[in-house]
């Protein structure tokens, strides 16, 4: 019988390391708009490291607010190249991971770290290249009772991580990318960096066509 809440499961999908360094330059709105803006980590998951850009394979983590022994769990599973995404409920009460956390994730090779709740020891992280998205900070730390559960779907502030999908993570914010639409929605924002690159040029050589604001105002009934 499965013992629902508290559980550690084997994440069955990867991605080939090509297709993820592929995306190494990728910007986060480009892979937003061709996933239709749904796919939103939320305005409340910011950076809290110095630079560097968040990218990997997401090891997930569902945990009771302000417990973090799954999330220790998960550090001692996870592979380079992974990020580990945590669901504390979005709570800030007690700080979930903290510097201890940040040296283990570092000797393991994770790329990563998104909590939705807060970590500590913060000037850890903004002293360091290793990419932590957060909710807050707070001094007060974390339980170890559990339960909790690992490679199970998760939700952040809306966006549903699954075991195995793709983040992505700069100034601007956490995507996620589903495990299987990760060459197409590449292949989409290359795509529309390209096409940005030539509004660029047009806006500089003062030839850039704005009549499709007028021609959308008229379409909606906007009265001048």
């Amino acid at each position: 019988m499965s013992n629902l809440g508290f559980r550690v499961l084997e994440r069955k999908s990867n991605i080939d390391k090509n297709i993820v360094r592929a995306y190494k330059d990728v910007v986060t709105p480009h892979i937003s708009d061709n996933l239709n803006r749904l796919f939103a980590g939320g305005s409340k998951l910011r950076p809290y490291h110095k630079e560097g850009k968040l990218l990997g394979v997401a090891i997930t983590v569902r945990t009771r607010p302000g417990d973090n022994l799954m999330i220790h769990k998960a550090l001692d599973m996870a592979e380079p190249g992974d990020v580990l995404v945590v669901d504390a409920g979005g709570d800030k009460t007690n700080a979930v991971f903290g510097e201890i956390m940040l040296r283990l994730a570092l000797k393991k090779g994770i790329t990563g770290v998104v909590i939705n709740g807060s970590i500590r020891d913060v000037n850890a992280f903004s002293q360091s290249s290793f990419p932590i998205y957060a909710c807050g900070v707070t001094h007060r730390g974390p339980y170890k009772d559990g339960p909790g559960e690992i490679n199970v779907p998760i939700q952040l502030d809306g966006m549903v991580v699954n075991p195995g999908d793709l983040i992505v993570g700069d100034e601007d914010g956490i995507v996620t990318i589903p495990n299987q639409l990760v060459e197409e929605v590449l292949e989409k924002a290359n795509k529309q960096a390209a096409l940005e690159l030539e509004i660029f040029k047009s806006i500089e050589e003062d030839t850039i066509d704005r009549s499709w604001i007028d021609k959308t105002l008229e379409e909606k009934g906007c009265e001048f």
